[in-house]
């Protein structure tokens, strides 16, 4: 397990301050801070993105990108984040599906869809875990069964993030029955169209009622052969490959950054207390941290790396820090918690009360994540 140091080049530097100073023109000052990339479904903000040539930055031009680096796309990425920009439509399909299509995709998929992801048009998302699986990938019973000119597919997905608002998604399945002591053969990855034949989606609100995760049911559906993703019997390769997109970028330890941020802004005309101070420090501490640790990955990326033991840390970390920050700040700001309080501050930190205990099921739970890196530092 490596992380190596990694500064910003100046190129680098530069592209943050355009991104800075796209987010001060487009997003109104009263605007709300959307936490993490479970925020606002907003196409036409992600369509003002890719204008800019920020949507797809690591595909290929001939696919409609823009053949720059993991870095870049995590610049961007950080500084949208950190801003709370709506980027809930396109942010699935730009970190991991566009990868996962160009790595294994055939010719036909990548015409088909690598354009559109890249203008900021086709969201896709993704189909893995199941009901009464736990954190057990690798026991999924959506089942493919072979039927002339492709396959028909039964079983039930959940935590399926804006499945209700999405066009496809990415779905892990058997193509082939379990045999004893091989249930990681047999898995296949296989695109689905949301808006199916077949296809019922149900809604899994947060405690406070908000909606973006899904519960979808596949009844028969029918899936030709031109969309199973790479080789049949490869699922699960494939997938623990795309991990290291999922689990190391900013969204896994910047969802709740803009609760602190607006606690600074609030505390600026009143001052902070020592108490205070140590808090924000000790926070600041760990973000930077974590922030080298997940910069390091994406470097390791475009040296063309699979750093997947390192991206469960990353994850592992971000996410705890995620949470440990709304609760230092909810004892810090000594408050009920009120989603309408009038104090943007107040609202957030409520909002992140309620919804942040998602952060340890996306991307892995944390007892899966420790296994993961554990193991590594014992190889």
């Amino acid at each position: 397990m490596q992380f190596g140091p990694t500064p910003l080049s100046p190129a680098e530097a530069a592209l943050r301050a355009e991104v800075r100073e796209f987010l001060a023109a487009e997003l109104p000052p009263d605007h709300r801070p959307a936490l993490g990339f479970a925020g606002r479904h907003d196409p036409a903000f992600s369509r003002k993105l890719a204008a800019r040539g920020w949507v797809g930055m690591a595909l290929p031009p001939e696919y409609g990108g823009h053949g720059r680096s993991a870095v870049e796309r995590f610049v961007v990425a950080e500084e949208l984040l950190a801003a709370g920009a709506p980027v809930g439509a396109h942010f699935v399909a730009d970190r991991q599906t566009g990868p996962a299509l160009l790595h294994y995709g055939t010719e036909e998929q990548r015409q088909r869809f690598l354009p559109g992801i890249s203008a900021g048009e086709i969201y896709f998302s993704l189909g893995m875990s199941e009901p009464d699986s736990g954190s057990d990938l690798a026991s999924v019973r959506t089942r493919a069964t072979r039927v002339e000119g492709g396959w028909t597919v039964t079983g039930t997905k959940v935590w399926t993030s804006e499945a209700h608002n999405n066009h496809f998604f990415a779905v892990l399945c058997r193509t082939s029955p379990m045999e004893e002591g091989k249930k990681h053969a047999g898995l296949s990855q296989l695109i689905v169209d949301l808006h199916a034949d077949g296809v019922r989606i149900s809604p899994i609100p947060y405690i406070d009622g908000s909606h973006h995760f899904n519960e979808v049911a596949l009844e028969d559906v029918f899936v030709p052969d031109d969309m199973v993703l790479g080789e049949i019997g490869s699922g699960w390769q494939q997938v623990t490959s795309e991990l290291a997109y999922e689990r190391s970028g900013p969204d896994r330890w910047l969802s709740t950054f803009p609760v602190l941020r607006e606690f600074l802004r609030e505390k600026a005309g009143t001052g902070v207390s020592d108490e205070e101070a140590t808090v924000v420090g000790r926070l600041a501490a760990r973000f930077w941290a974590i922030r080298q640790l997940s910069l390091s990955v994406a470097r390791a990326l475009d040296a063309g790396a699979a750093p997947a033991i390192e991206a469960a840390l990353v994850k592992e970390v971000g996410t705890r820090f995620e949470q440990d920050l709304v609760e230092a700040l909810r004892v810090a700001a000594e408050t009920e918690l009120d989603q309408g309080s009038g104090s943007l501050f107040g609202e957030l930190l409520a909002e992140a009360v309620l919804t942040s205990p998602k952060y340890t099921l996306q991307g892995g739970t944390t007892e899966i994540l420790r296994s993961v890196a554990a193991k590594g530092l014992s190889a």
